[in-house]
């Protein structure tokens, strides 16, 4: 789900608990744009246990910050526990895929430029 203007502008100078933007959905992964620049874009993720992302590239360093629950991160075929309160940078143009050990939710923060 994307933030419209209205939406993203209601986030800004407030405080706001990152894992109640979104829910976990049996059988899902569910997505929430926080900020969405030409420079670079923020998104929460909520994993339901066991779903994941399949293996793919980004042409930006990424940094996933897991806020809650466990998930397998696996870079350029090396497989990575993070639980919440960690935080691993997936480099650009290696191959990468997400695996919830758990149901958890994470932070994508991903920088163009």
């Amino acid at each position: 789900m994307k933030l419209d203007k209205d939406e993203n502008d209601g986030l800004a100078a407030r405080a706001t608990r990152l894992t109640d933007l979104a829910e976990y959905q049996e059988g899902s992964v569910v997505s929430r744009t926080i900020v969405d620049r030409k420079t670079g874009t923020v998104t929460l993720f909520a994993f339901y246990r066991g779903q994941g992302l399949s293996e793919h590239t980004a042409p930006y360093d990424a940094m996933v910050h897991v806020l809650e629950g466990e998930a397998e991160i696996t870079i350029s075929g090396r497989p990575v526990r993070v639980a919440a309160g960690e935080m691993i940078i997936m480099p650009a143009n290696e191959p990468h895929a997400v695996r919830a050990v758990s149901s958890f939710k994470m932070i994508l923060t991903m920088i163009r430029s």
